[in-house]
């Protein structure tokens, strides 16, 4: 059965939790607030790595319990997320988790080549929204970490995405290729790329989902606007993951839901050996905690 809110997959990760998560520049007081709710639902055990006093001192002023998480001391950020990488390169650690540190940096320490989490796959990131009045959770991808992507990462995007979906129990996800117009036009290269991602879709060469595009953003998520441009398909106005053109109309979506439409979000960057969960600093505990449940899901 599909989950269809973040309460419910909080409750199916403590099912299979604990797991263990690593995170890089601990030092923070969001980061040290979710690893503290985190501990106590029983999902995960927290590996601290970063300066230990300042961990201590955040702690301590925000009366944060973590006497139980351990803390490797490991003042220097970029150090940090090689040594993060490295725990659960070697399986001490069964997610990897971004603290007080440049996402690049972040990422790069994944990507290393002696203790990073490459297995040959393109790493992308998911992210996963509860918006009042909708009555599943929608996917979105990629806002985070592929800028541009070629015709040959969008399939990599897309099928990563179905991936995450299916882990949550979306057993053949309604995919959307987003672009600004939901007609195929040689003038726009975004429209041809959803096209083509289609018909790739349609003889098996992306497997998993029902995909649709080119869509725009209303068509592919009301029903009313699909029927009243006459759109006969199995994904417009159903759509479960929406594929935006680039990083900057991703991200921009993402917010805009968060922002103005009130929606909850939870992200994971996939594709890598472990799930790699990259919450933005102004991300409240809150969503870091529901990200971390998320990871547990996947690293199960």
């Amino acid at each position: 059965m599909a989950i269809t809110s973040f309460a419910q997959l909080m409750e199916e990760a403590r099912e299979v939790g604990p797991k263990t998560v690593a995170i890089a520049a601990a030092q923070e007081k969001e980061i040290l607030l979710a690893a503290q709710d985190a501990e106590a639902q029983e999902l995960c055990e927290c590996v601290l790595v970063g300066d230990r006093a300042a961990i201590k001192e955040i702690a301590q002023e925000n009366s944060i319990d973590i006497r139980r998480m351990m803390v490797i001391h490991e003042p220097k950020p970029k150090q940090a997320a090689r040594k993060v990488m490295e725990l659960v390169h070697l399986g001490h650690a069964q997610m990897a988790m971004k603290g007080r540190i440049e996402t690049g940096d972040f990422l790069r320490a994944a990507l290393d080549e002696e203790v990073g989490l490459r297995v040959g796959r393109l790493l992308t990131h998911v992210g996963i929204f509860e918006i009042p009045g909708f009555d599943r959770l929608i996917f979105i991808s990629d806002a985070g970490v592929v800028v541009a992507p070629t015709m040959e990462q969008k399939i990599e995007i897309v099928q990563n995405a179905i991936y995450v979906a299916q882990r949550l129990g979306v057993e053949q996800p309604r995919v959307a290729i987003l672009a600004a117009t939901e007609m195929v036009n040689p003038k726009i290269p975004t429209t041809l790329d959803a096209a083509n991602l289609s018909k790739m879709a349609d003889r098996g060469q992306i497997k998993g989902g029902l995909i649709d595009g080119p869509l725009a953003l209303d068509n592919a998520i009301s029903p009313e606007s699909a029927q009243i441009k006459g759109i006969k398909s199995d994904v417009a106005g159903r759509a479960d993951i929406l594929i935006p053109p680039d990083v900057e109309a991703a991200n921009v979506l993402a917010k805009a839901i968060t922002y103005f439409a009130k929606g909850n979000m939870a992200g994971v960057v996939v594709g890598g050996k472990s799930p790699i969960i990259v919450a933005s600093r102004s991300d409240p505990h809150q969503t870091k905690l529901v990200s971390m449940a998320l990871g547990v899901l996947l690293a199960t």
